[in-house]
């Protein structure tokens, strides 16, 4: 087929009735937006959660949005459509979307697990560390350097002639418009292995950083405390984005014909539709200064004024408090425990 023809679709192949099907869809699509809309309102609208913490969780909700609306629309229109369909521009512009979403979650994750670091291990230069301008700037290059790379991903397929027209997807991926294209282009795969080997650094520095924050924090009651306050969400959110997109690069890669469809489609969607509802849900029940402002004020933890219960996070920026400095025997128990000593 020309460039400019439209791509055929893998259609959702249906264990319920259509219309039960986009319900469901719509509903989750829906849950979706309310919860990451909900978590970013909170934050801008409480003051008391300014801080780095919660503005890399921003980040994310944004980012999971961005990823969603890739994918969610399309998705909906063609249980609509018994041929599902897609220009060869459009199909470009949604794999674009998808994998920079993708890519951008590990580059948030990674400033997590950085901001998870610092505030534990080295409490007493928190606020330094994590100043105003250098959150802004991490945040930033957070969401340029996955568009960019994906940009040189995607920019590598454009204008190439197609000799097939088939995606065996139910959604637009750069491997395979790359298999579609007559004469395969070199820099694509070249730039395709660079990212996946970049943000596989990524995923080892976030993994080394969890495991080095386990094994110094367990050393002392005050650092558990602290680590399974606020690591927690951090490590079950990296864990269920993991294992998703673990799950469908395999099958894109090593995915065997005698797969069902069902699960062949499943593998296909779930990094799109496990993390963007969960994550919200992860955060919002387990930080405490989200989920009293969710929920209320529960019995033991109190409210505004109110005795602070053992869940709260400390410091208002995710930090240590002022009441950690006229203590230096916690702060230099945690930073011993980090050095090793």
């Amino acid at each position: 087929s020309d460039r400019g023809g439209p791509l055929l679709l893998s259609a959702p192949l249906l264990l319920l009735d259509l219309a039960v099907l986009f319900a469901l869809a719509l509903l989750w699509y829906a849950l979706i937006v309310a919860g990451n809309v909900a978590i970013l309102v909170l934050v801008v609208v409480e003051r008391s959660l300014h801080a780095p913490m919660y503005v890399f969780l921003c980040s994310l909700c944004v980012n999971a949005l961005y990823g969603s609306l890739g994918f969610f629309p399309k998705f909906l229109l063609d249980l609509l459509s018994s041929c599902p369909t897609i220009s060869y521009s459009a199909c470009l512009l949604q794999g674009y979307v998808i994998h920079s979403s993708t890519c951008g979650d590990f580059s948030i994750l990674t400033l997590m697990a950085y901001d998870r670091y610092v505030a534990i291990c080295r409490p007493l230069t928190y606020h330094t560390l994590m100043s105003r301008t250098r959150v802004c700037v991490l945040v930033l290059a957070s969401w340029l350097v996955p568009l960019l790379a994906m940009f040189l991903n995607t920019a590598t397929l454009v204008g190439r002639r197609l000799c097939g027209e088939r995606i065996g997807r139910i959604y637009c991926v750069n491997w395979m418009v790359r298999a579609l294209t007559c004469t395969p282009p070199q820099e694509n795969t070249a730039v395709g292995y660079f990212n996946m080997f970049f943000y596989f650094g990524h995923f080892l520095f976030v993994l080394w950083s969890y495991l080095y924050l386990v094994r110094t924090c367990l050393r002392s009651r005050e650092g558990t405390r602290r680590f399974m306050n606020t690591c927690v969400p951090h490590m079950l959110s990296l864990c269920t984005f993991c294992c998703s997109v673990l799950m469908d690069l395999l099958y894109m890669r090593f995915g065997s014909a005698h797969v069902s469809p069902h699960a062949a489609n499943f593998f296909a969607i779930e990094f799109l539709l496990v993390p963007p509802l969960v994550n919200p849900l992860i955060y919002g029940l387990k930080l405490s200064r989200i989920r009293l402002r969710l929920l209320g004020p529960r019995r033991g933890q109190g409210g505004p004024g109110g005795k602070r219960g053992p869940g709260a996070e400390r410091g208002p920026q995710g930090g240590p408090t002022p009441a950690d400095s006229s203590r230096p025997h916690t702060a230099d128990k945690l930073r011993q425990s980090c050095r090793g000593t």
